[in-house]
């Protein structure tokens, strides 16, 4: 006989474990099982069925793999978390005997200190592991460091952020790794690829931010603590893989002045000669090729004396191909074919983007967002107003070497302009009156930095002039698929036959209806008024006499039905037309012009409708070839068809809603 098998030892019941159980066989509080979860990675599952998974008969909400919190037992961390509980109830023992000083030295002296580091190690066995990692611990980082301090959030954790997240832009930097950048209602998205990875992340702008109780930071304190340890690994080994010294150089008195990423310096071997080495390489190569092609050219001439070059068919041609660093495009073999993804642009390239330009910050510019894409796409001389902080390059607004100014405020007349501020001292740098002009200086709004690194190449400034009206800021991410609405992409070339005209038709009648109910409303209140002065003027109603009987019998027979009144209108209708016609002939000939009979907008009308039927019959035709296909196919195939049919009718929908919008737009601004 087999065994009976107990309930709760197998299935489900034993492969998952419930939150308080969890709690109960580490022996730890809840708080502090949540940041171990964090740190390890841990999350809750949820089981295919919970009636089986639940030992109990109460409903639970939260399991977790048996196995993880197995895994959990033999955790380091779980020492610290019962030593740091120790350590609380000598101190509130301390406390209540009064004995602060004590208190005091066993939270200074004693409290014990987790290290993350080996989970980091643990979680992360390569370095590509972490870098596939590092969105969300850059997102969160960026959030905290652009936070005010509060009770909530100290001071300390802020200033740690700020100073993993600036390490790693400096990296950027020094490697134009950075490739891409949006600006959003959210905030600004970058993305950067390094060692072949994308790495995107989102920046919030630098608003007043109000630390509402709504939001549990103490689970978010977790996080901050995980991500800047993890941060800090993937920052040395970036540093150590360039050379450079790790951590950077830290003025804090410059930090303090707003200087920010400029109160950095970088340290190392290689700070300042990988331009030289890229040269050399380059130089070397190019030596190379030009020896390779006389020496080329030396045996071409041999070859032609002796005579071996008369089998052409027989003799193999080799072309040595040029070697660079450029990055190939991919270009379709068909205009019919698929538009293949094309790659981003090198180091090299982004590096030599600004390189050769001076730009100048306004006061009412973003600097800080500025400043670390136009460095890390070779700009290296950035100049802003002292008001902004240390670290300009210039903050004299007259300097001659400035090629471009960022002005994020529009041009405003003579008469408007304030005077121009006095110097305080005699050393103070010269100041400029507010929405002047330098001569030989180009003036751009910041979009035009973002769209430039986007293109990959400089784009028309005079389209970006302050004030002018700015072209649209599109995702670099979203690319537009077949079918679907390209903003980029004029609308004769994405728009289909006829769809122009009638949407202008629909656009007519829709102007039409809405004129006949303005006259239908007006008609109604003019009836509505005509009734109220007939009930005030009227008195009571009064019994027909046999006279108004034989009046209205006398109008019965008068009238001789609706057909014939509609026969005799539009003989009139008809005479009238023929009328006004032969007076229009009359006059063209009096003055020696040439007279249609049909008229202009009748022709217009009738070569509508006929392109009208003619797209109708060929949607039509279409239909029917359609369905006949799908009469051979199978059922699943037919099914299947039929979704994807679908899904592609609301994607053409919503593209032919997008350029009846942008039809009217242009409509309206070339009024």
């Amino acid at each position: 006989m087999a065994k009976i098998k107990k309930k709760g030892t197998s299935g489900q019941a034993k492969n998952y474990i419930t939150r308080t159980q969890a709690v109960r066989k580490l022996q730890i509080s809840l708080p502090d099982f949540r940041r171990l979860c964090i740190f390890k990675g841990i999350y809750p599952r949820e089981p295919r069925n919970k009636k089986k998974a639940s030992k109990t008969s109460t409903p639970n909400t939260t399991f977790y793999y048996t196995k993880d919190i197995q895994f959990l037992l033999h955790e380091p961390l779980l020492r610290k978390f019962r030593d740091q509980k120790a350590l609380a109830k000598k101190i509130a023992r301390s406390l209540g005997r009064g004995e602060v000083s004590d208190a005091s030295r066993l939270e200074k002296n004693h409290a014990p200190k987790l290290t993350l580091d080996h989970i980091i190690k643990e979680r992360y066995p390569t370095f590509i592991d972490a870098l596939r990692d590092l969105d969300d611990a850059l997102s969160l980082l960026f959030l905290f460091a652009n936070l005010p301090s509060s009770p909530h959030v100290p001071a300390k954790t802020i200033a740690l952020c700020q100073r993993v997240t600036h390490e790693f832009q400096h990296y950027l930097i020094t490697t134009n790794s950075l490739r891409k950048s949006f600006l959003s209602i959210k905030g600004i998205y970058y993305q950067a690829t390094i060692q072949g990875q994308d790495i995107m992340w989102l920046v919030p702008y630098r608003f007043v931010q109000r630390v509402n109780g709504d939001v549990d930071y103490r689970i978010m304190a977790t996080f901050v603590d995980f991500y800047t340890t993890l941060l800090g690994f993937v920052n040395y080994r970036l540093y150590s893989t360039l050379g450079l010294r790790y951590p950077p150089k830290f003025d804090k008195r410059s930090d303090e002045n707003g200087a920010e990423l400029a109160a950095f310096t970088l340290e190392g071997r290689t700070v300042g000669e990988t331009p030289k080495a890229l040269e050399a390489n380059k130089a070397s190569k190019s030596s190379n090729q030009e020896v390779s092609k006389e020496v080329q050219a030396k045996v071409d001439k041999v070859i032609k004396t002796a005579g071996l070059d008369q089998t052409k068919d027989e003799q193999v041609t080799e072309t040595t191909e040029e070697a660079s660093d450029a990055i190939d495009k991919f270009e379709p073999t068909a205009p019919e074919a698929d538009t293949l993804p094309q790659p981003d642009m090198s180091g090299e390239e982004a590096g030599s983007l600004f390189a050769p330009f001076v730009f100048y910050v306004s006061r009412e510019a973003p600097k800080a967002p500025l400043e670390f894409i136009l460095r890390a796409f070779g700009c290296s001389r950035i100049g802003w107003d002292a008001v902004l902080g240390d670290g300009a390059f210039t903050h004299d607004e007259t300097d001659t070497r400035i090629t471009h100014q960022i002005v994020d405020r529009p041009s405003l007349p003579e008469g408007s302009l304030p005077a121009v501020p006095a110097a305080s001292t005699d050393g103070a740098v010269q100041k400029v009156r507010p929405g002047t002009r330098i001569p030989g200086r180009t003036y751009v709004q910041p979009q035009w930095v973002w769209d430039c690194i986007n293109e990959g190449k400089l784009l028309r400034a005079d389209l970006y002039a302050p004030g002018a009206t700015l072209p649209p800021h599109l995702s670099p991410w979203v690319k537009p698929s077949k079918g679907g609405y390209d903003p980029r992409a004029s609308l004769a070339e994405q728009e289909e036959e006829g769809e122009a005209e009638l949407d202008d038709d629909s656009d007519e009648e829709m102007e039409e209806a809405t004129d006949e109910k303005k006259v239908e409303a007006k008609e109604e209140e003019s009836e509505a008024e005509s009734e109220e002065d007939d009930d005030i003027n009227g008195g009571m109603d009064v019994a027909e006499t046999d006279e108004d009987e034989s009046e209205s019998e006398e109008e019965d027979e008068d009238f001789g039905g609706f057909e014939d009144n509609e026969a005799a209108s539009e003989s009139e209708d008809e005479e009238e037309a023929a009328r006004t016609q032969h007076q229009k002939e009359l006059e063209a000939e009096a003055a020696g012009l040439p007279f249609s009979s049909g008229g202009g907008a009748g022709e217009a009308a009738k070569k509508k409708s006929a392109q009208a039927k003619k797209i109708a019959s060929k949607k039509r035709k279409e239909e029917e070839e359609l369905e006949r296909q799908k009469m051979m196919m199978s059922r699943k195939k037919r099914k299947l068809l039929e979704k994807m049919m679908y899904s592609n009718k609301q994607k053409s929908d919503e593209a032919a809603k997008l350029r009846s919008k942008r039809r009217k737009l242009e409509k309206e601004g070339q009024k």
